[in-house]
């Protein structure tokens, strides 16, 4: 009983240590109501907001995967906003190698400039 519980223990402590696959960050833009969303090790980003639909509740609409903003180098990738309080793209960092893209919606796309350094 006492190394089921403790295994269990344990388990529970090591769980905030397992991260998920994806990092969400909002944009910076303060009347913008868009999120970002990356795959932590292939940097794929994609943004989604919500559009008032009249009468109804509201949509989710998601911009598709664009020019540059689809996987890249298997690394370790994040988001970081700038505080910029107009900006609505946000910056992909790869915390491995310390380049950074800043990618945005774009024609109804997600899109991201090529990663330097």
């Amino acid at each position: 009983m006492r190394l089921g519980l403790a295994a269990c223990l344990s388990l529970s402590c090591a769980l905030p240590a397992l991260a998920g696959p994806f990092e969400f960050a909002p944009a910076p833009q303060t009347d913008l109501n868009r999120v970002y969303r990356i795959d932590k090790a292939t940097g794929e980003v994609g943004a989604c907001q919500f559009q008032l639909k009249e009468g109804g509740v509201g949509l989710t609409v998601c911009f598709p995967t664009g020019e540059g903003a689809g996987p890249q180098a298997p690394s370790d990738y994040g988001l970081m906003p700038s505080r910029h309080e107009r900006e609505g793209g946000i910056f992909r960092v790869n915390i491995r190698t310390g380049e950074m893209s800043i990618c945005y919606v774009f024609d109804d796309k997600t899109v991201c400039t090529p990663q330097a350094k």
